[in-house]
């Protein structure tokens, strides 16, 4: 490595090494069973309602929706030997992304996309990508819906009650909603497609624009809800906001500069959206090291609208599309800051992973290790994420009391993620 570009990244808290999974995982296990406990210190650890891992029933149609980002789908879903099968599938801009619209009007939309499949099915799981909690029958308040979409009216407001009542008044009456978050539809929709039997535990993992993970935990786990008997239920962890993560300088000016400053410190070091922005935060802490000229702030100011994972990736393969960089030495310091923030990404990543391996007491065998369903644009894009991500994994594997874990990377699990939930549920 770059001797420059080594000081550098020690010197602003982007080393990799500074994040042992080994030390931050049990830090990461009190958090989580502060959670269960209704003690919340950083990670909420969401009760989901849902059951967890299950074969879903053959032949038995379901309705399912994908809403989150920018983007809407909708379809009808059923599971045979082959897998899951989706046939009418809708697809639309999110209401609310080119303008605002009113909560009604989002619901009319929804209700309105479900006609012409809704005398074929009963259920509706229905993926709700936005911040909403779940209650008991698996129904979601909503708090926000975020992420560029403006829908007014919003908070508050019961999501499957109000959808399940549109669609009465069109002329189905009846229909159950229950509503999940990506984070289990990738749990529930990558272990569809798989041998489950190979495995000892699921987590569902999104490294994407943001990162999320979500994980069965035991009743007796679960102490804040207080139920009796013996089973499991998925619980969505929230796995962003965990604040103990060593960090440095460039990420408190990113912090800073965020639309939510002091809020998911774990997600902006290392979420798809943030990499590139870390990135750039350290390329202007860099000039003023001196080890770039001042030109390079300027360029990155220029382009500020387009810095993200895929430019990050760029950089850390030494290429340097924008032509940011004014010799092929700076340009390799470059390379060196942005591979270190997605090895550093990928170290975060697996502390979660072990973290949830301690909390179930899985992977334990090499034979029977746990499955980490992920998926996302980090995970599936970038160069260097997956294979940093898989070499941290090796590493807990050939520790002194080793855990094993499995990366299954899916591709548009959402939709029969939301089909399990329907029918399991």
């Amino acid at each position: 490595m770059n001797k420059a570009a080594q000081e550098f990244i020690k010197k602003h808290g982007l080393d990799p090494e500074a994040i042992s999974p080994e030390i931050i995982a049990p830090k990461m296990l009190e958090n989580m069973l502060s959670g269960l406990a209704g003690n919340i210190v950083d990670m909420p650890m969401i009760p989901t309602f849902l059951k967890g891992m299950d074969t879903p029933p053959m032949n038995k149609p379901v309705m399912v929706i994908d809403a989150g980002g920018t983007n809407y789908r909708c379809a009808l879903a059923s599971f045979n030997e082959s897998g899951c099968s989706i046939s009418n599938l809708f697809k639309a801009k999110m209401p609310g992304t080119d303008k605002p619209v009113t909560w009604d009007e989002f619901i009319a939309f929804v209700a309105d996309s479900l006609v012409p499949v809704a005398s074929e099915a009963d259920t509706v799981g229905f993926c709700f990508s936005y911040d909403a909690e779940i209650t008991p029958n698996v129904d979601g308040i909503v708090n926000r819906i975020d992420k560029e979409v403006v829908v007014t009216g919003c908070e508050g407001k019961l999501v499957g009650e109000a959808l399940s009542s549109a669609l009465a008044q069109r002329g189905f009456p009846g229909k159950r909603v229950l509503i999940l978050n990506d984070t289990v539809a990738a749990l529930l929709g990558g272990s569809a497609a798989i041998d489950v039997s190979r495995y000892s535990d699921f987590v569902g993992m999104i490294c994407g624009t943001g990162i999320n993970t979500c994980a069965s935990a035991s009743y007796e786990k679960i102490s804040k809800l207080d139920l009796s008997g013996s089973g499991k239920m998925l619980i969505n962890f929230e796995c962003g906001a965990f604040s103990g993560i060593p960090s440095g300088d460039v990420d408190l000016a990113v912090d800073a500069a965020s639309h939510n400053p002091g809020e998911k410190p774990m997600e902006k070091m290392c979420s798809g959206v943030y990499v590139g922005k870390i990135c750039a935060a350290a390329f202007k802490a860099a000039v003023g090291d001196q080890l770039f000229s001042e030109a390079v702030k300027g360029k990155l100011e220029a382009i500020s609208e387009k810095i993200g994972g895929r430019l990050a990736d760029e950089w850390a393969q030494g290429i340097d599309s924008e032509n940011i960089f004014g010799s092929a030495e700076e340009l390799e310091i470059a390379s060196e800051i942005a591979k270190a923030v997605f090895r550093r990404s990928a170290h975060c990543m697996a502390s979660v992973i072990l973290a949830i391996m301690l909390l179930n007491d899985s992977g334990k065998t090499p034979d029977c290790p746990m499955c980490v369903c992920a998926e996302g644009s980090l995970i599936s894009r970038s160069t260097y994420f997956l294979p940093e991500l898989k070499k941290c994994l090796k590493e807990i594997s050939e520790r002194e009391e080793p855990r094993f874990a499995e990366i299954v990377v899916g591709n548009e699990t959402t939709l029969p993620g939301s089909a399990v939930a329907a029918l399991l549920n």
